[in-house]
């Protein structure tokens, strides 16, 4: 099996922004942290960050016959971004929406996400882990 991790906007930042919601550990570690339980999951993995949402609609595109798998954390696009969604669609892999802190309890804006309308799951407020929670479940859908 072979997933796609992409994350969006400002998450090249861990670690130095807003560390009371986000944590300390850095991109680095995140990282680390998703190639380190791919290994042991058995899972092929690329890890792609962009903060230009054009970047990350390629990105998609290009993984169309190539990945079995979308985990997407699209960070703030998750509110704007209707051409991530029809990205997603278009290329019809299955996703799973990633978010690091748990958005249901932040601003009415964070409220609404475009991208979830093309993921199976979403996964917000597990920190790290919802990254390797993604994975396992689409490994599960994988038979």
């Amino acid at each position: 099996m072979k997933l796609l991790f992409l994350n969006g906007p400002n998450l090249n930042m861990l670690g130095i922004r807003e560390p009371d919601i986000y944590g300390k550990q850095t991109y680095a570690d995140l990282e680390g942290y998703i190639r380190d339980f791919c290994k042991e999951l058995g899972i092929e993995c690329e890890i792609f960050q962009s903060n230009h949402e054009g970047a990350l609609v390629d990105a998609i595109q290009g993984a169309y016959r190539k990945f079995d798998g979308v985990v997407i954390n699209p960070a703030a696009y998750t509110h704007t971004s209707v051409a991530l969604l029809d990205a997603l669609k278009a290329v019809g892999l299955p996703a799973v929406e990633v978010h690091l802190s748990d958005v249901s309890k932040r601003e009415d804006f964070r409220q609404v996400s475009y991208v979830r309308l093309a993921c199976c799951k979403t996964f917000a407020g597990y920190g790290f882990q919802g990254y390797r929670l993604a994975a396992e479940h689409l490994v599960s859908l994988n038979g």
